[in-house]
Parts: structure tokens; C-alpha cells; sequence
């Protein structure tokens, strides 16, 4: 009795305690559930509350500073970086204007990013070749007209014509145009025009009794005025040359040489393309040179700069220089702003003055349809008077090469430009083929041997004739 009695108790108690843990199981999982449901509700009215914020503060941004349906950043695409290869970024005086272009390019199309490839003057070119052989292919190449032949050649340059718009292709003057040609296609899009001209000291001029009012206009009258200025000392005693011409072994310089050889109506080409170095054009241009280095009125073996760097420091009176020119001038000597003036280039022997055209300009690369179109716009974007007119008034003065440029004022009144602005009417283009850079050079050598070596001109330009026949097209 005893025993069925305690079976009873111990099996209430297990029935006591089972009804209790399943009594405070449901309770804890109505509890989870019940914090569950709360923290939901909290969750959703508290993201209800942001989201209605965040949209609110949308509208006001959207409404600030999103590109609205007719500006020009709306056709907002994916990220594109562009690749553009550009010395002038390294150089003092231009650092500044290009990082803006950069800055207000890419405000103007958020979904792109420029991304400058640079290296000093000298080298540029050559490295965005090089580049290109090892599969790195720049997209656009900010350099000077003479480095149009080298790309096209490389099989990187792209005809302009797959690049731009026809309307802001065919507001460039047509001279300008055929500049940057090469067998009827145009390879570049100039920013601006900066033929040589002539640069000379007012002061130094006033110190020799000349009139500063009245540069020369011809060689013959330069000559005349460089024999009085050969007799000065600048302030520190150094000796002032009369007339800075440059020979020394740089590509843009057998440029130089092209457009003396026309300012004595000579050509290098006849009429059917074959090379004449006998016309008297050609034989006048260089008899100049050997006498301006005879009489030591030119620095020997001189490239731009280094006339540059002379002028700047009064020990040069009058040189030839691209306008763009004075930007080293006045970095160098900032007071040069105040004596310099230009006027154009001379006329001599049977010539009146013509020169060769130099600029600076956009080559473009076809990297495909996005990059292509994000380069397009980037051209169009800097080659505009409200990109430019600063630059080409203050920074690196220049002539228009389009027609949607001509009326801007500060260029149109710009006092330094003045003196040689008909230049631009008597322009010709450089010679355009591939292996022109190599061509420039031996003109270079040219140059070095009837005034440094001491050569005839007869035997120095039949040495001349062997070297770039090989060269020609």
C-alpha cells in the first residue's frame, strides 16, 4: 500500500513539473515573439521617418545642383577615365591653367575623369609611343603640330573627322586646317595659332638710338639696327647679342629653319615634291646665318630656350620666338613683360616675310566609342573663349584658329600681340611626312656646320642632300 502510494506522489510531481516547463516555454516564446513584433514596428516607423527625410533632402540636392534635362552634364554615363598626355602640367606657368581645365571638365561631365601621362617636353612624345608598343595606349596627346607625322606614322593618330563634330570642325579657318593635314586628312585640332615672330627689347633699343616704335621689317634694316645694339653691355657687363636665331639639335627647331628659308622665298620642295637646295631662298637663308655668326651677333649651337633665357636677362635685343614664348620670358624675368614688343618676321632677298605655321594642338587616339566620344568632348570643352581667352591673352599669348574665336577682346587688344598680328596672314605649313622629325634635325646640322663648322654652304647642303634623301616621302 505503502509502495502504490509513493508511485502516486512521485508521478503527480513529474506531472506538476512538466505542466510548469511547458507553461514557461510558451511564455518565454510569446515573449520573443511579442519583442519581435515590437522592434518591427519600431524598425518600420523609424525607416519610414529616414526615408521620408532622405527624400526630402534629395529633392532639395536634385533640385540644387543636379544636372537638370538641358545641361550639359545630364547624359551622365558610366565611369570613363581618359588618359591624356600633356608636358605642360610639369612646367611653371602652366600647371595651374591645366589642372582647372581638368577640374572644370570633369564638374561639367561628373561620369569622367582625366588622368594626366607626363613627362618633360623633350620626352613626351617619345613616350607615348612607347607606350603604345607595350599595350598602353594614351587617349589624346596635348603637344605641337610637328608631332603630327610621328603619331600617324605610329598608327595612333585618328583622323578628326571620326573624332569631332562637324560644325566645330569646320568653324576652324581652312589654313589652319591644312596645317594639322596630313594627304588631305586633318590629324589634329589646334588650340590656338603661335607662328615665330620677332621679340625685341624697347630698353636695349632706346640705349643703341633706335627708335623702339620702328622695329625692322626687313634683314637688310636688321642688320643695320643689330650693329649699333652688338655695341652694348647689359647692366650686369655681359655682352648683348644683336640677333638670336636658334641651330641647336631640337625637332621644333629645323622648324624654325623651314620658315627662315621662306622669309627668303625659298622652298625645300619644288612644285613636283622633289628636294631643292639649290634655289636662292634656300642658299640666302643660310648665308644669313653664317653671317650673323660671323659677326657674333647670335649664340652659337642656341635652342629656344636659351634665347629665352638671354632676351630675359637683357643680354639679347631681338630674337625669333613662338608668341607663346613670352610666358618663359616673363617666368624667367617677370620686368620683360614691360620691355618687350613683337613685330613680324623679316623679309629677305627676294621674300616679303612668310613663315611657316606652329601651334599647339589635340591629337586623338581611338581607343573605342566611350573613350573616343569622352576625348571629343574634352576638345570641345577646352577650345572655347571662355576656356581660352585668359590663356591666350595672359598665360601663353596666341592668334585664333577658329572663327567662333576671333572676337574675343582680351586677345584683340592684347598690346604684345599687336606688332605681329598680320603674321597670320602670311602663314604656310610645316612640311608634313613621316619622317619629318629626322628631317628637322639634319636642318639642325645644317645650320651647326655653315656656322659652327665653319662649312661652305655649296658642300654643307650636298652633305646635307645625301643624308635626308633617304627620308622623304
Amino acid at each position: 500500500m505503502t509502495r502504490r502510494r509513493m508511485s502516486a506522489l512521485v508521478l503527480a510531481c513529474l506531472l506538476v513539473l512538466m505542466t510548469g516547463c511547458a507553461n514557461h516555454n510558451t511564455a518565454q516564446e510569446s515573449g520573443a515573439d511579442l519583442n519581435s513584433d515590437t522592434k518591427t514596428n519600431a524598425n518600420a516607423e523609424e525607416k519610414a521617418g529616414k526615408d521620408k527625410e532622405n527624400s526630402e533632402e534629395s529633392s532639395e540636392m536634385t533640385e540644387e545642383s543636379a544636372p537638370t534635362a538641358n545641361s550639359p552634364g545630364s547624359d551622365l554615363g558610366s565611369p570613363v577615365t581618359i588618359k591624356i598626355a600633356n608636358y605642360a602640367v610639369l612646367e611653371k606657368g602652366y600647371e595651374e591653367f591645366w589642372q582647372n581645365v581638368k577640374a572644370g571638365y570633369e564638374a561639367k561631365y561628373p561620369n569622367i575623369t582625366v588622368e594626366w601621362v607626363t613627362a618633360p617636353y623633350g620626352e613626351i612624345l617619345n613616350q607615348v609611343i612607347n607606350m603604345a608598343g607595350g599595350g598602353d595606349k594614351v587617349d589624346c596627346v596635348f603637344g605641337e603640330d610637328i608631332w603630327i607625322p610621328s603619331l600617324v606614322e605610329a598608327g595612333l593618330a585618328a583622323p578628326m573627322d571620326q573624332v569631332l563634330d562637324s560644325d566645330f570642325l569646320n568653324d576652324y579657318y581652312p589654313d589652319a586646317l591644312a596645317a594639322h593635314s596630313m594627304e588631305g586628312t586633318v590629324y589634329a585640332a589646334p588650340l590656338y595659332l603661335t607662328p615665330p615672330v620677332l621679340f625685341y627689347n624697347k630698353e636695349l633699343f632706346k640705349e643703341a638710338g633706335l627708335d623702339p616704335e620702328k622695329p625692322p621689317k626687313s634683314y637688310d634694316e636688321m642688320m643695320v639696327m643689330a650693329e649699333k645694339l652688338s655695341q652694348l653691355k647689359s647692366s650686369d657687363g655681359n655682352k648683348v647679342y644683336a640677333f638670336g636665331f636658334p641651330t641647336g639639335s631640337v625637332i621644333v627647331v629645323g622648324s624654325y629653319l623651314q620658315g627662315l628659308i621662306k622669309n627668303f622665298g625659298g622652298e625645300i620642295l619644288d612644285a613636283d615634291g622633289k628636294l631643292d637646295v639649290k634655289n636662292t631662298g634656300f642658299v640666302d637663308a643660310f648665308k644669313f646665318l653664317q653671317e650673323l655668326d660671323e659677326k657674333g651677333y647670335n649664340p652659337q649651337n642656341a635652342k629656344a630656350k636659351d634665347l629665352r633665357n638671354l632676351f630675359a636677362l637683357g643680354q639679347l635685343a631681338m630674337y625669333y620666338d613662338k608668341t607663346g614664348g613670352i610666358n618663359g620670358v616673363t617666368s624667367i624675368n617677370p620686368a620683360a613683360a614691360d620691355f618687350t614688343a613683337t613685330a613680324c618676321p623679316l623679309a629677305g632677298g627676294g621674300g616679303t616675310g612668310e613663315t611657316v605655321s606652329q601651334s599647339h594642338c589635340f591629337i586623338a587616339i581611338d581607343n573605342g566609342q566611350e573613350k573616343k566620344e569622352a576625348v571629343k568632348n574634352f576638345i570641345q570643352y577646352v577650345i572655347t573663349p571662355e576656356v581660352m581667352e585668359d590663356y591666350m591673352t595672359n598665360i601663353a599669348p596666341a592668334y585664333p584658329a577658329k572663327k567662333a574665336m576671333e572676337h574675343m577682346e582680351g586677345v584683340n587688344n592684347n598690346a604684345f600681340l599687336a606688332g605681329a598680328r598680320d603674321t597670320v596672314n602670311h602663314l604656310s605649313p610645316s612640311l608634313m611626312f613621316p619622317a619629318v622629325a629626322d628631317f628637322n634635325l639634319e636642318l639642325c646640322a645644317l645650320a651647326q656646320a655653315v656656322t659652327m663648322g665653319d662649312e661652305e654652304i655649296q658642300t654643307a647642303a650636298a652633305d646635307f642632300e645625301k643624308s635626308v634623301q633617304p627620308l622623304l616621302p
